[in-house]
């Protein structure tokens, strides 16, 4: 048994039982951390990582000797993107910033994986702010490819073994993105179904938090942590009835991103699901300026005591993000928003018309 290849349900009730014992675990995975992490760059940097890791491995013993009262995530270590707070590590979210002017409180999220019995990894790298600005994570099926942003280390890290579980946020793509460049499951759930509190905001209306794992049943036993009034199996159902939308949305993919699409839905047919083409989003274009424009005004107001006193110290991505958000009106951010509204409830009243459970 190769624990550092066992899923992640698998992984976690051999460590609550003690059929795996949890130092013999970190040895292994920090023999592997050391050959694979320089390739991939997925962490942060921290001196003493697996020495600190043992010390709060010892201290779970300590607190939980029983193994029939052990949590569900015991000794699982868990990558935290870096725009997430977590007591005992400084938060930098990728940027030249001064590191004091950016602390705060623990995020909500890491004290539930942390009461569940998680060990903290560490800080994963992040593109500045969360935006575009790159950091040093690579693939790690091709390092000379990107892993996707802007959760770039979680996503890298889980895809590379490094740790079973990390944080992600999301606010255009940032999960679904890197998940699908380094084949891993990526989470984003409904907004706010994971407390957003003590997480550094890009757009504060539109980001998510969610998480990366390499199954989903994996993803199944973290969303159980986080998400309150989590239930199993509450569709009832043998197959969702899936929609395809058709239009301009779909006109903007790759001639290469179309084809894989469309083989993808032929293998969907063949095995038995049902499947509508149902036109939507015919204002795409005025959708995803509106989109833009959230963004550019939310974050402006989130950088707007930091940019006055740090503005040369942004990356000009992030800068150029903030300028435009600077020039948004309260008034023109606040018709953007509603108009994200009438686009949710018209495309739930399409779902609802043709019967369709996922996009």
């Amino acid at each position: 048994m190769n624990p550092l290849t066992l899923p992640l349900p698998t992984l976690a009730a051999a460590l609550r039982s003690g059929e795996l014992s949890l130092f013999d675990y970190l040895d292994d995975l920090e023999a592997y951390f050391a050959r694979r992490e320089p390739d991939v760059l997925a962490f942060v940097p921290e001196d003493g990582r697996f020495a600190r890791l043992r010390r709060e491995a010892e201290e779970l013993y300590a607190k939980y000797p029983d193994p029939d009262g052990r949590p569900p995530l015991f000794g699982v270590p868990v990558g935290v993107k870096d725009i997430f707070h977590v007591d005992g590590f400084v938060t930098q979210a990728g940027s030249r910033l001064p590191a004091e002017i950016l602390q705060g409180g623990e995020a909500v999220s890491v004290t539930a994986v942390r009461r569940a019995g998680a060990l903290i990894m560490g800080k994963t790298v992040t593109t500045e702010f969360a935006y575009f600005a790159p950091g040093p994570a690579r693939n790690p099926h091709n390092p000379a490819h990107t892993p996707g942003g802007s959760s770039s280390g979680s996503a890298a890290a889980v895809a590379a073994g490094l740790c079973p579980f990390a944080f992600g946020t999301q606010t255009i793509g940032s999960i679904n993105r890197p998940a699908a460049f380094c084949g891993v499951v990526g989470y984003k759930p409904s907004y706010d179904r994971i407390s957003r509190e003590n997480v550094i905001p890009l757009s504060w209306s539109l980001d998510h938090i969610g998480g990366f794992t390499r199954d989903v049943g994996g993803m199944e036993l973290a969303a159980g942590v986080l998400v309150e009034d989590w239930e199993i199996g509450g569709l009832e159902m043998e197959r969702p009835s899936l929609g395809i939308p058709e239009g301009p949305y779909l006109e903007k993919a790759s001639a290469e991103g179309l084809a894989h699409f469309w083989q993808t839905v032929e293998k969907l047919a063949k095995a038995g699901y049902t499947i509508h083409s149902v036109p939507v989003m015919a204002d795409f274009d005025e959708i995803y300026a509106r989109h833009n424009l959230i963004v550019a005004a939310e974050a402006a107001r989130v950088h707007k005591e930091w940019y006055a006193q740090y503005k040369e110290l942004y990356h000009w991505k992030t800068a150029e993000l903030i300028e435009r958000g600077r020039q948004i009106s309260d008034e023109q951010l606040a018709d953007a928003v509603a108009g994200r509204k009438k686009l949710r409830e018209t495309l739930t009243a399409v779902m609802d018309t043709h019967r369709l459970n996922l996009w």
